[in-house]
């Protein structure tokens, strides 16, 4: 299995979204950052170990809900994310591994070997890989951890129409995608890009990040908890 490579130009992470970072995060993001700590709060399994999927810097991940794990260790490319998590987060002292868990369709399978006893979260990346990943890599994710506590947060669809609610909406598994849409953007066509998790990781919650001010994110939520 392909270890990660180093990246500072990743489609999830890389100095473009670093320079958004320090320009937002203290207040376009600062909404979705609270709905994510939200979910995290909410989310409660019961292992002492956590890993991160792309994390980038952490700009949207919540100290105390980091807190709550004897360890936590993260895969992430970009060396400067990494460099910044770890000035982020300084009472933290994370493990750093190697594994490019979104590789091939293998990979998740590889992902639950080397980490059998860690809950595991994907911070806001499946998303911006999902594209270019084979259409079996989604349910050979959810077959591979069908044993562990699992979170996921990423894009479901982006676009550069404002929505008419920014508030957080829970849908029934099994509407449409259109569904989701209406309960966020007026009807008509919405010009966006599909980011394809909708139909290959079903959820239930949603909520909008305004990335840039003329960007928005739709980000669905998805968790699991499995007793140790």
């Amino acid at each position: 299995m392909g270890g990660l490579r180093p990246s500072l130009t990743d489609a999830s992470g890389g100095l473009t979204y670093h320079w958004r970072a320090l320009r937002y995060r203290g207040n376009l993001w600062k909404p979705f950052c609270a709905q994510v700590e939200r979910w995290l709060l909410d989310w409660q399994p019961p292992q002492e170990k956590l890993l991160i999927v792309g994390p980038s810097a952490g700009y949207s991940l919540p100290t105390g809900f980091l807190s709550r794990f004897a360890q936590v260790a993260i895969l992430e490319p970009d060396p400067l994310a990494r460099q910044f998590l770890a000035r982020r987060f300084p009472a933290l002292d994370f493990v750093y591994g190697s594994l490019d868990c979104m590789g091939s369709a293998e990979a998740p399978a590889s992902l639950a070997a080397e980490y059998p006893d860690s809950a595991i979260l994907f911070s806001n990346v499946i998303g911006q890989r999902l594209d270019g990943l084979p259409r079996s890599w989604a349910s050979a994710l959810q077959i591979a951890l069908a044993g562990h506590s699992w979170a996921s947060y990423h894009d479901v669809i982006s676009t550069e129409i404002p929505p008419r609610t920014m508030d957080p909406r829970r849908f029934s598994v099994g509407v449409s995608l259109e569904d989701v849409l209406m309960g966020f953007w007026d009807g008509g066509e919405l010009s966006l890009h599909d980011h394809q998790t909708f139909a290959a990781l079903p959820v239930e919650d949603y909520a909008i990040w305004q990335i840039l001010p003329s960007r928005y994110h739709l980000i669905g939520w998805r968790s699991q908890c499995v007793a140790c």
